[in-house]
C-alpha cells in the first residue's frame, strides 16, 4: 500500500470522518433543497395540472412499454446472482423477489427495498444470508457498474450545460466522465487478470465474477439505464435530446444517492427542472415528472405490494402445513 493510500486510510479511521461526510451531504441537501424551493415558487402548478390532462395517450402507453421492459430486466439481475452463487430457487421465484425489492427499493430507498425485502424473502425460501449478501453484491455491482460506463461515456461525450451557479462545469464533467470510463474498465481488468478471486467484506468472502460475467453486468446495468432514460424522453415528448435526458437522470440519480432522500423526492425534480428549463416550460417538465412517477414508481409499488402479501401468505400455508403433524390411518 503506497503513502497516499495509508494517509486516506487513517483520515476514515479518524472519529471526525464520519461527521465530516454527514456535514458534506446535508450541504448537498440544502442546495438541493434550495434550488427546489426557488424553482417551485415560479412555477404556474395549474399549467403543470394543464399538461397532465392533455398528455398524449401514445406517450404515456410508450413509457408504460419501457416500464415493462426495465422491471423485467432488472428482475433477471439476481438470476445473475444465482448462477453466480449456485442456488436452485426457480427462475419465476428469483425474478419475482427481485421486482419485489426493485419497487420498494425506488420508493423507500435501498436499506428498505434492496436490503431488508431481499433479506426477508430469500430467507423465508431457504438461501443463508452469507449466499443472501453474495447475491445482493452482484445485483448492487451490475447496477452500478452499468452506471459508471453509461456515465462515463455520456459526461465525456455529451456533458450537459450546466447552470452557472454550479460549482462545476462541463469541462469539469468530462473529467469526471472519463473517470467513471476508467473505473469500469479497471472493474473489468481485474475480473479478467487479478489472481486475487476472492475477496473479503467482514465476514463474507466474495469472489470475483468472471470476465464473461462481468461484461454481461456492464451490459445489462447500461440497459436498464438507458430504458429509464428512454422513459423520460418519451414523456418529454422527445423535445430535449436523448444523450441529454440520458445525463440529467445520470446527475440526479447520484444527488438523491448522495442526500439519502427515499425516491430522490424533490431531488429528481429539481435537477431535471434546473437543466432543462431553459429547452421547455417548466410546467411541461414537471408533468413529465408526475407522469414519470405514477408510471415508474407508483404503480409498480402498488402491483409489488400485492405481490408481496401473497408470497407472505404462500409461505405461511407452507410453514404451517409442515409443522402439521401426519394423520396416521
Amino acid at each position: 500500500m503506497n503513502k497516499a493510500a495509508l494517509a486516506f486510510s487513517g483520515m476514515t479511521d479518524s472519529a471526525w470522518w464520519p461527521w465530516l461526510k454527514r456535514a458534506a451531504a446535508a450541504v448537498f441537501f440544502i442546495l438541493v433543497a434550495g434550488l427546489l424551493a426557488s424553482r417551485a415558487r415560479s412555477i404556474e402548478w395549474r399549467q403543470v395540472l394543464t399538461s397532465l390532462q392533455h398528455y398524449p395517450l401514445t406517450a404515456v402507453w410508450g413509457a408504460v412499454g419501457l416500464t415493462l421492459a426495465s422491471f423485467t430486466l432488472y428482475s433477471c439481475f439476481d438470476l445473475l446472482g444465482r448462477h453466480y452463487v449456485g442456488h436452485s430457487l426457480s427462475t419465476p421465484t428469483v425474478m419475482t423477489v427481485t421486482f419485489i425489492s426493485y419497487a420498494f427499493n425506488l420508493n423507500l430507498g435501498s436499506v428498505v427495498g434492496g436490503f431488508a425485502f431481499r433479506y426477508r424473502l430469500y430467507s423465508r425460501l431457504g438461501l443463508d444470508n452469507g449466499v443472501i449478501t453474495r447475491i445482493l453484491s452482484l445485483s448492487m455491482l451490475t447496477n452500478w457498474t452499468g452506471y459508471l460506463l453509461l456515465g462515463g461515456l455520456v459526461f465525456a461525450l455529451y456533458p450537459p450545460t450546466l447552470p452557472v451557479s454550479w460549482p462545476i462545469d462541463a469541462s469539469l464533467l468530462r473529467l469526471i466522465g472519463l473517470a467513471l470510463l476508467t473505473t469500469s474498465v479497471g472493474y473489468l481488468s481485474v475480473c479478467a487478470f487479478s489472481s486475487k478471486r476472492t475477496l473479503q467484506l467482514r465476514s463474507h468472502a466474495l469472489e470475483l465474477p468472471t470476465i464473461r460475467m462481468a461484461g454481461l453486468q456492464l451490459l445489462m446495468g447500461v440497459s436498464n439505464w438507458l430504458l429509464m432514460s428512454g422513459i423520460l424522453f418519451i414523456l418529454l415528448q422527445q423535445r430535449v435530446e436523448f444523450p441529454m435526458v440520458v445525463s440529467v437522470l445520470l446527475l440526479a440519480a447520484i444527488a438523491g444517492v448522495i442526500t439519502h432522500i427515499p425516491a430522490g423526492l424533490g431531488v429528481l425534480e429539481a435537477v431535471f427542472v434546473a437543466l432543462l428549463s431553459h429547452q421547455m416550460h417548466r410546467h411541461d417538465v414537471l408533468a413529465a415528472l408526475v407522469a414519470y412517477r405514477v408510471i415508474y414508481y407508483l404503480v409498480p409499488l402498488g402491483i409489488a405490494t400485492v405481490v408481496y402479501l401473497a408470497m407472505e401468505a404462500k409461505v405461511k400455508r407452507s410453514t404451517k402445513t409442515a409443522r402439521e403433524p401426519k394423520k396416521s390411518f
